[in-house]
């Protein structure tokens, strides 16, 4: 392998590029829609963050978790568009992500549970990679272990006592 095969990690000053893109990509979309919000940046764990808050319900119909996911696709493609760059970007809208974490906490629960009936592992639905990383830090917080298994849109998470 040359150093030309290994992908360096984007720097802190890409990362906030990728942000500025990204908001500038989703603050179009709001003016389309005729939605008010408020765009926060952040680079954390070498992606971009881009939230979205607004006062009120008004983000409601964006913020639904397969909404997010969707709009999230779109923006990094029109990062990749703009910057050349593959993005990683994270969007939360309405404090969707929050919302989304509570969801995959509880289905780490009711894993949990089928464990503790005797099940050796116990299998989470299919989700995207980022939702996954959050179920293996949860699964890690409770003191188990957790793996991916399967490939594309079927890639999925085992959870088991280790």
């Amino acid at each position: 392998m040359t150093t030309e095969d290994v992908k360096t990690a984007p720097s802190v000053e890409e990362l906030e590029h990728e942000g500025d893109v990204a908001a500038d990509f989703i603050e179009e979309l709001l003016d389309i829609a005729d939605i008010d919000g408020d765009l926060n940046l952040d680079v954390r764990q070498g992606r971009a963050y881009v939230s979205v808050e607004a006062e009120g319900d008004g983000l409601s119909v964006l913020s639904e978790p397969d909404t997010v996911q969707a709009l999230q696709e779109l923006t990094r493609l029109a990062v990749q568009s703009r910057t050349g760059s593959f993005s990683r970007l994270i969007l939360d809208i309405g404090g969707s992500r929050d919302t989304r974490r509570r969801q995959l906490e509880q289905l780490v629960d009711a894993a949990v549970a089928k464990l503790d009936e005797g099940a050796t592992q116990a299998s989470l639905p299919s989700m995207s990679s980022y939702e996954r990383k959050l179920v293996h830090d949860i699964v890690s917080e409770r003191g188990l272990t957790s793996e991916s298994y399967g490939d594309g849109a079927d890639r999925h998470t085992v959870i088991s006592r280790g």
